[in-house]
């Protein structure tokens, strides 16, 4: 099986196989909690609270995951193994100028998120 596979993939070595499924997991994962970032201000914005309370847990679970891990994907130093390469972009399959700011950029949206949720929260309790 192995080799019936490593013909289909070409010369690719199993280092780089390796980062590449990484790459790809790490995309994955990044996307998902992307969507529920965006999902806080939708659910917030339509005034479905229990939702966004929900989306909120969960990206706060992420959060967790990289102030354990001292800001950074513990995904990162597994892909490093695999690579010389150090760009901002070299464990996703993201733009580079993406990955080097996907923290501000995304952190912002989960914070705006959280507060959109907390005002609509006290303007219905109101």
């Amino acid at each position: 099986m192995t080799r019936v596979v490593r013909r289909a993939l070409g010369k690719l070595t199993t280092a780089a196989f390796t980062l590449s499924a990484i790459k790809i997991a790490h995309t994955i994962v990044w996307g998902f909690f992307v969507a529920f970032i965006f999902a806080i201000c939708v659910f917030a914005w339509a005034g479905k609270l229990a939702c966004a309370a929900l989306a909120i847990g969960i990206v706060s679970i992420e959060v967790i995951v990289l102030v354990v891990n001292h800001f950074r994907c513990p995904l990162t130093p597994i892909a490093a193994r695999y690579t010389q390469d150090r760009r901002a972009n070299f464990d996703i399959y993201l733009p580079e100028w993406l990955a080097l700011r996907t923290k501000a950029i995304f952190g912002n949206l989960y914070a705006g998120g959280i507060i959109l949720t907390l005002a609509r929260w006290a303007l219905a309790t109101w």
